[in-house]
């Protein structure tokens, strides 16, 4: 088994990679060596098939490989074990990978840290980590209404009706009022006061600044910039974003096509921002993570907002992040 991690220079979780990796094969009989290769722009991350550092190849073989994601030198980004955001694969993740039998995770396991070559795009997971980690409900019937939300949405551009979810089910019994209910006290959508369904990450049924027409789909209207960067990898589809700069008004376009960025301007960037308070994601962040036409733009809108935190993200490490979030949403 040839171990092979490719990185960027200095980046700090390359430690915590090998390491995690060592603990995972610490019962393994077969000595372990792993090899160590420095890329330095995104052709030789395309010729290596690195798509964030670090990247973890066994016998050249991307075992933790996301739909989405493009070669890249950006700081990438794992889930966890509790479906959050880190900066490298868990022990019981690699063990997984490598098909080995689970085993606790060691309590001295290392933690990941910012990365020195996208520190905004590392504050920006750890500021949507803990809440994005809700979208995926656990439960099958749960999983199973919130797929046929996301279709509906990106198909026809609406919420379906609770009678088209309850026939979208085996058993028509299901008591689907209470299963939204669920959803939305757990944040992966949002109800009005009726019971309709309003919001569905990364869709809106209300208008917003960040319209997506899906090539095949409709045209819908997307709650942030990262989740209308990340529909492009859920939908496993090209998408054209229109979006306007928060104070400017400025146009925005982005198009995804092969998962492939081009933008106008293409200085486009992102502020990735939010208010420390709790609540759900639509009235803690979701109105602060917007398309900038350049960073000094972006920075002026923060600098007149001083009660949002936040970082600007480069436009690839923000479709990174979105990817990350969003890339297996619909998986069974």
């Amino acid at each position: 088994m040839k171990l092979e991690i490719l990185q960027v220079t200095d980046c700090p979780n390359v430690a915590v990679i090998e390491q995690r990796v060592r603990q995972a094969l610490a019962d393994s009989p077969v000595e372990i060596e792993i090899e160590h290769r420095v890329i330095d722009d995104d052709a030789q991350a395309a010729g290596a098939g690195m798509t964030g550092s670090p990247t973890l190849l066994v016998d050249g073989h991307d075992l933790f490989a996301v739909p989405g994601q493009v070669p890249s030198v950006s700081c990438r980004l794992y889930r966890t074990d509790a479906g959050g955001l880190d900066g490298a694969p868990s022990v019981a993740a690699i063990r997984a990978a490598l098909g080995l039998t689970p085993v606790s995770s060691p309590a001295h396991e290392s933690t990941a840290v910012e990365c020195c070559q996208a520190p905004a795009s590392q504050s920006a997971a750890e500021t949507l980590s803990t809440w994005r980690a809700r979208a995926q409900p656990a439960d099958p019937i749960e999983k199973a209404v919130h797929h046929a939300i996301l279709r509906s949405f990106a198909t026809r551009g609406t919420a379906p009706t609770r009678e088209e979810l309850t026939d979208s089910l085996a058993d028509p019994a299901t008591p689907v009022a209470a299963v939204l209910r669920n959803l939305h006290d757990a944040d992966v959508i949002r109800l009005d006061s009726s019971g309709s369904i309003v919001t569905a990450y990364p869709f809106s049924t209300a208008p917003t600044t960040h319209r997506v027409r899906i090539r095949g789909g409709a045209t819908v209207n997307a709650m942030c910039a990262v989740d209308a960067l990340g529909m492009a990898a859920m939908l496993g589809t090209d998408i054209t974003i229109e979006a306007t700069a928060p104070g400017t008004g400025e146009p925005i376009t982005i198009a995804i096509h092969d998962q492939q960025l081009a933008a106008r301007p293409p200085t486009t960037v992102v502020f990735v921002g939010g208010r420390s308070k709790p609540g759900p994601s639509v009235d803690t962040c979701c109105n602060y993570l917007n398309f900038f036409p350049d960073r000094a733009s972006s920075q002026a809108w923060a600098d007149a907002h001083p009660t949002i935190s936040g970082s600007t993200v480069d436009l690839p490490a923000a479709h990174q992040l979105g990817n990350a979030i969003f890339g297996n949403l619909l998986h069974p």
